[in-house]
Order: structure tokens, then sequence, then C-alpha cells
């Protein structure tokens, strides 16, 4: 068990409590930081965003939006597992791609070209679907393409988190599934990682009620938009 570790769940999983995405969004950049690679920062924490997600599908399901969550079934999950099973079958090297990807995001909301361009790309929804589905299978960042395009839908709060959860579940699970018949299953120890999902789920538990009513979205997404910047300059710097 390492500190490291329950450090990077514990941040992130209080993140997903409160916005659907989270503990892959922010941990596999923190992960990759810390020395860990691709496939055993997924094996720690896939577990602990498909469990949180389903808590809270389980809390707001009346308010998913089937119509979305049919589209990504369809033109998002596919490319998921493809890329995904691309990466964990060969020797890629992924931190510059997850940098600079991250760098975008992080740009995005003071960019007027960057958000012209994100949100273009959202007018063209199949697209932008596939485009996400590629981009979580290389990199595991897909939720802050997944939380763009169903934050422009302007949603109510509930609809807009279980929305975005119910997505990001099915992310998860079909990349388990992928890992596991895979060559990376082999990477899967379950007692290390039980452990680690045992915490989360403590944490998730203290969150829920501590701080989902109270954000303010507003600030989050100031913070969000720095934590990215310079999580994407510390990849990239360590991948050249």
């Amino acid at each position: 068990m390492s500190p490291d570790i329950l450090i990077t769940v514990a941040v992130t999983t209080v993140i997903q409590s409160i916005f659907g995405v989270g503990v892959l969004l922010f941990g596999t950049p923190l992960l990759l930081i810390l020395g860990y690679d691709f496939i055993q920062a997924l094996c720690i924490l896939l577990p602990i965003s498909l469990t949180i997600n389903v808590l809270q599908i389980a809390q707001h399901y009346e308010h998913i939006d089937t119509d979305f969550y049919r589209k990504i079934l369809v033109f998002t999950i596919p490319f998921v597992v493809l890329f995904l099973f691309i990466v964990s079958s060969a020797s890629i090297n992924i931190g510059i791609i997850i940098g600079i990807f991250l760098l975008l995001v992080a740009i995005k909301n003071y960019s007027p070209q960057v958000e012209q361009a994100v949100e273009s790309l959202v007018e063209y929804e199949t697209l932008y679907l596939i485009v996400m589905g590629i981009i979580h299978g290389l990199t595991n960042l897909g939720g802050s393409l997944l939380t763009a395009i169903v934050h422009s839908k302007n949603y109510e709060k509930h609809k807009t988190r279980v929305t975005i959860a119910i997505a990001y579940a099915t992310f998860a699970l079909f990349q388990l599934l992928t890992l596991w018949f895979s060559a990376a299953a082999s990477a899967i120890h379950y007692s290390e990682i039980g452990i680690y999902w045992g915490f989360a789920l403590m944490m998730y538990i203290f969150s829920e009620e501590t701080f989902y009513v109270g954000i303010n979205n507003e600030k989050y997404t100031k913070i969000f938009a720095v934590f990215l910047f310079v999580s994407g300059i510390l990849l990239i710097g360590k991948s050249v």
C-alpha cells in the first residue's frame, strides 16, 4: 500500500463525488507523474471510478438523459475498447499525448480560439463522441470532453452529474473488460487494489454530503484549468 496512491485516491474521489468525473481524469496524470505506468494506473483507478459512478446512478437514475447515453454506447464505447487494446498491447509513450491534451483543455476557458474550436466540435455530436472514445482509450482523459458536452446541454445539477456518471461508468466497465481479456490482466493485484477501493468508498461517503450541495462550480472550473495546465507541463517534461 503506497501513501502517494492513497493521497491521489482521496483527492480524486472527492472531485468525482461532486462532478461525476475525476478519478480517471485527475488520477491518471498524477499516477503517471509519480512514476506508475498507464496499465498500473488503470488497474488501480478503474474499479474506484466505476463504484463511485454506480452509487451516483442509483441515487439519481431517473434524471439520466437516455437518448444521449444510447449515443455514447454506439459511437464512443467501441473506440474506447479499440484504442485501449492498442495501448495495452503495444509499447506506446502516451505521456506527451496526455500532456498536450491537458494543456488544450486547460486553456480552453482563456483562449477564444480554442474555446470556439471546442464549441464547433460539439455541434458535430457524432464526430465528437468518436473522438472522445479515441482519447479516452488512449489516455483515460475522455472525461474532460464528456463533461464539456454534457455541460453544453444546460441540464440542471442532478441530470448533469448522473448523465456524466452513467457514461463514465460505462467507460470504466468496458475498459476493465478490455484489460481482463488482454495481456494486461496479469498486472492486476487484487488485494492491493481492494485496499484502495475500500478507502475510496469511505472518502466518497464522507464527501457526498459534505461538499456536493455547497460547491461553487465557477471556482471549481478555474482550479480545474490550473491543475490540468500544471499536470500537462509536468507530463510533457517527464516524457521528453
